[in-house]
């Protein structure tokens, strides 16, 4: 499989939703966070898009996001989130095990995804993800194999105070087993809102090296002005 390029065409589907603005629908607001969804044109679910503000610059925000290492130690609703495979300095394969969700009711499931970073014009990131097949990691009888067609995070500096950053998450997650679409819908909202709210505590206590954080403040996809 050519990683790189499904990694690419990831992106820019992202990027094509973020500049959608038609169909979305309102379906939870909390603690300054904002859930809004429609529904998927990949599968019989929903695509979700989330929108918070992150007091942080846009770089250390991205990096923090895209770094596989410190997932788990602030993202509540992982158990596990390794790289498994790294492509190149932007792309990498990871395996992820969640945790049950709805007080059981949604057991854990593990992912197989394809996570890459994009910077374009005007400071915006892009960290893009989708599900893959990774012969190396089959599916095993201890998890539910779910299923993420495109999602990903879009941090951009916040216009009226570019030391801090908008943060917008798409996710449209297909859990499959034998789960109720009303199951999901109904706990997928306020899971979304705890992403961000987490993501807020524990990008305060985050430490990048400065390397690697430079590398993707300076990461060149597009000629810089002369």
């Amino acid at each position: 499989m050519d990683y790189k390029t499904l990694a690419q065409q990831t992106s820019q589907e992202i990027l094509g939703y973020n500049q959608d603005t038609s169909g979305w629908k309102v379906v939870k607001i909390s603690k300054k966070v904002t859930v809004s969804s429609k529904p998927s044109k990949k599968f019989h679910g929903n695509l979700y898009r989330v929108e918070g503000i992150i007091p942080e610059p846009t770089c250390k925000l991205s990096d923090f996001l895209y770094k596989p290492e410190n997932r788990v130690t602030w993202d509540k609703a992982l158990k596990m989130h390794n790289m498994v495979h790294k492509v190149d300095s932007d792309t990498f394969i990871c395996h992820t095990i969640t945790q049950s969700f709805a007080m059981g009711s949604i057991s854990p499931r593990d992912f197989i995804d394809l996570v890459y970073f994009k910077r374009y014009k005007g400071n915006m990131n892009v960290i893009s993800s989708i599900s893959v097949d990774f012969p190396a990691y089959p599916p095993s009888s201890n998890y539910i194999r779910g299923y993420n067609h495109a999602c990903g995070y879009v941090c951009s500096p916040l216009q009226e105070n570019p030391a801090h950053s908008k943060l917008v998450m798409f996710v449209q997650t297909e859990m499959r087993g034998k789960l109720s679409p009303s199951i999901v819908e109904a706990t997928m909202p306020s899971n979304l809102v705890s992403f961000i709210l987490n993501a807020k505590d524990g990008i305060k206590t985050y430490k990048a090296a400065s390397g690697h954080r430079q590398q993707h403040c300076a990461h060149s996809s597009f000629p810089k002005k002369k």
